[in-house]
């Protein structure tokens, strides 16, 4: 059952937020998550925001190898040179980042977590303590927002979720960037643009 929603209207103050959203459905587009997309970037368009939309099944991303040059020999670059390093040079401008994905076997594609992993160069390999926990410093002065879009399996249950939601606030956490919200392809494109800008 689809449910209304009511988006309050934007004031004249509204900050225009540069919103970037990386597209993890695998090849062959699982499930409805391409044409929701669609319909989101509509509306955040129309809600006066920028909007981008990278798929990465169409782009070369390697996984990463672990040699950690990112971090010693070239710093902040990545030493495989792919699709990678443009897609990290947005992901650092943008204001906020959506990581889409259908959830399979009960986590995001492969895709999406092949990407986020080359975002290793956003950080510094120095360490520091942040709030009793020992993270990486960060390299940038200011980072965006993550949040995420999934669709849910058919068996998804709360348990699923509850170990999901558990995974995206570490991967914030490790990308020194704050965890903004998490949606379901259920959820009515008007209240996923209202959450970009309350966040």
């Amino acid at each position: 059952m689809t449910r209304k929603w009511n988006a309050p209207k934007l004031s004249k103050n509204e900050v225009i937020m540069k919103v970037l959203i990386l597209n993890g459905n695998p090849a062959g587009g699982k499930g409805n998550m391409d044409s929701y997309i669609e319909r989101l970037m509509e509306q955040i368009k129309s809600a006066g925001h920028e909007a981008q939309v990278i798929v990465l099944r169409n782009l070369k991303i390697a996984p990463c190898n672990g040699c950690f040059n990112c971090w010693v020999k070239t710093p902040g670059t990545c030493s495989i040179h792919d699709d990678a390093g443009d897609v990290s040079r947005q992901y650092i401008a943008a204001d906020h980042v959506i990581l889409a994905s259908p959830l399979i076997i009960g986590f995001p594609s492969s895709l999406l977590k092949n990407t986020m992993d080359r975002n290793i160069p956003i950080i510094h390999p120095h360490l520091e303590e942040v709030n009793g926990e020992v993270h990486h410093k960060k390299r940038y002065d200011r980072y965006p927002v993550i949040s995420y879009l999934l669709e849910k399996e058919a068996c998804t249950d709360d348990e699923d979720i509850a170990i999901a939601m558990d995974i995206f606030r570490r991967q914030a956490v490790n990308v020194r960037a704050s965890l903004g919200f998490v949606h379901f392809t259920e959820s009515p494109v008007e209240e996923v643009t209202h959450a970009i800008t309350v966040h």
